[in-house]
Order: C-alpha cells, then structure tokens, then sequence
C-alpha cells in the first residue's frame, strides 16, 4: 500500500479543484498584512497555520468560508496578487503536480482600486513567475486560471464575459463558488447561456453544501462539465438488496447521468470532512463515499480544495485515501487519469498528460 512520504510526493498528479486564497504561506500572510498594516490573528507562521486549520474544522461550509476574509484581505494588490500565484504554483510544483488548475474570484479583489481585467493579469503574471522558476530548477508544470463568479452576487455575466475575454491569457474555465443554499446555478443562468454561446467550459461547485437539486440546477442550468467536490450525489444512491456476498446498489437518475457521462467529481476528502459535507454518512474517512462512487464506476478525482485551511497537500490526500480505503498505486493512477482525462484542456494536451502521467507510474 502507497505511503503518505515521498513515494507519494514523488508520483505525478494533477489538481483540479485548489482555491487560490485557501493556498496561501502563513508567512505570507504576516508579510503582506505588515505591508498594509492589516491585523491579523497571529503574527507567527505555525500559530497562523493553527489557526486556519481550527477555524476551519466547523462541520459548517459558512464558518468555513469566513476564513477567506484573512487571506483575501492581502490579495488586493498586484504585487500582492502576483506572489501569492507565484509562490501557489511552487507549492504545487513541490508536491509533484503537472497540471493544476487554479480557481478564484475576482470580484473580491477590487478594494484598492484594481479592475477586473488588472487583477487576472496580476495573478497570470505571478502564475507564469512560478512557472518559470519550476523550468529553471529542471522540473515543469501547467496551470490554468478558473474563473469564479460569488453566487450570491449579482456579477455572474460580468465575471463570465471577464473569463472569455481572457481565454487566451491563462483562464481556462469558469466555475461559481461561495454559500450553495439558496444560490442556485439557475439564478446564473444568463452567465451560463453566455458561456455555452462561446464554447466556454464551465464547472459547478454543487452537491457540497446542498443535496441532489443543487446538483441538478449545476448540470441542467450550468452545463457543467465537471460537479464541484459533487459528494452528495451519493444521495442518489441506495441499497437495493443484499446477500451474503454481494450489496447491490440502486443508483438514481440524477447518478446515473453523472455516472454515464463521466462528468468529474471533484472530490476533497479533508474539505468534505471540516464543512460537513459528508455529515449524513458519518464524521470519519472511512466513512467518506469516495469508495462507494468509485466501485460504482463514477470519475472521481482527488482535490484538496483549500491546503491552508485543511493543512494538506494532494500527495496526502491521496495517503489519507489509500490507508481509509487500501488503495494501491494503480489505483491513484486511475483518480490521476481521471483527472487527466476531465482538465479544461485541448484533447492533444489532455492525452499528453495522461501520458505523462502513466511514465511516471510505471517508473513507481
């Protein structure tokens, strides 16, 4: 069975669900809050990291998200902006990703005067600051920007129309994000029909903090290519009969269109734990339906959703995984391939990494 060490580490993987303000260094933070004389709730890195991991650990994805006013607090700025995605992909880079697609959202980084348009070139500047600096010590990696429209603002089109027009500077796809109850995707359909206008992909935080309707508003009024963590889709799942040897599943309409169409999960086991978005199965890995939806076929992949506030990286994700559920190598590989096989990427780029992906196993 895979260790949680540099074996791990060492294996390539790809990141589709990492939020930009839950990556940050506590160091960081402390320096750019001192910049801008901003107060924050400790000026010593570990004492920093303790505190976002504790804050963060609320069984409440809306306790969880107030932790995002400390880190988008010092992302206002271009240099700021530029740092924080500079050093994000060295992060990244450091755990053995190859591919990682980074999310954010605008919208929260307009206090001290920047436009939209500014602060995604900010980020694309630093992004490609990392890259580089992962080419010149002899590695590399690919990242692409997620745009994130807040659904409980009125911007979905602006932020939207913001994502095409920088669909040839680094933004690869579009997603909305925040409080889920009652933010329904349909209240974004106008950001939706302007995205399927312009062959735009888009993912959908859903089935996180709501169940299966919000699930279904993702896919009918979203067109989402892939479901945001998507782990209540299990709610559509039921046993059926059961005999000595065998339970045999029932899996409903809502599942089974998810299921057939290979549309990605974008599961955060850590993530799915603090929020309570596993609640109704239990408290524990173990009980986590990751394994369930993986056995029954579904595209799940493996996501840390926000490294600062769950303390993780992906390569312990995956240990976590593998010692709750004794997973193998291949088994990783196939969440890596899955991943692979859902980016927001060109089909050559896409079987490029899958490739990539399958030398470095088979060298495992």
């Amino acid at each position: 069975m895979p260790d949680g060490g540099a074996s791990i580490t060492a294996l390539p993987k790809i990141s589709l669900h990492d939020h930009l303000d839950g990556g940050l260094r506590p160091q960081t933070i402390i320096e750019l809050a001192d910049e801008i004389g901003l107060q924050i709730p400790a000026t010593d890195a570990a004492a920093l990291g303790d505190w976002f991991a504790d804050k963060s650990d609320s069984g409440s994805l809306v306790e969880y998200l107030k932790t995002f006013d400390v880190t988008i607090a010092v992302m206002q700025t271009e240099a700021g902006l530029a740092r924080v995605a500079r050093e994000f992909v060295l992060d990244l880079a450091a755990d053995g990703v190859i591919y990682g697609e980074i999310r954010w959202a605008p919208e929260q980084h307009l206090t001290r005067g920047l436009t939209l348009d500014q602060v995604v070139e900010a980020v694309q500047a630093g992004l490609e600051q990392g890259i580089d600096d992962v080419r010149d010590a002899g590695s590399g990696i690919r990242v692409g920007q997620l745009v994130s429209a807040m659904r409980h603002a009125d911007r979905g089109l602006e932020i939207a129309e913001l994502a095409v027009r920088h669909r040839d500077n680094g933004v690869v796809g579009f997603d909305i994000a925040g409080a889920e109850a009652g933010f329904p995707a349909g209240k974004l359909r106008d950001a939706f029909d302007f995205l399927a206008q312009n062959f735009f992909p888009a993912t959908v935080h859903a089935g996180e903090a709501d169940g299966l309707e919000s699930i279904r508003g993702a896919l009918f009024d979203g067109r989402a290519l892939r479901l945001g963590h998507g782990v209540r889709i299990a709610e559509d799942i039921s046993t059926a009969r059961e005999d000595d040897e065998n339970t045999y599943m029932t899996i409903g309409p809502v599942a089974q269109w998810v299921k057939d169409r290979e549309i990605a999960l974008e599961l955060s086991p850590s993530s799915n734990l603090q929020t309570g978005a596993i609640a109704q199965w239990g408290d524990e890995l173990i009980d986590h339906p990751f394994d369930l939806l993986y056995q029954l076929g579904f595209h799940v992949t493996v996501n840390t959703d926000n490294r600062l506030m769950s303390r993780t990286t992906l390569s312990r994700e995956l240990a976590l995984l593998a010692d709750a559920f004794d997973y193998e190598v291949a088994d990783l590989e196939v969440f890596q391939l899955n991943a692979a096989a859902s980016a927001f990427l060109p089909l050559e780029d896409r079987e490029d990494l899958a490739e990539q992906l399958i030398a470095g196993f088979e060298q495992a």
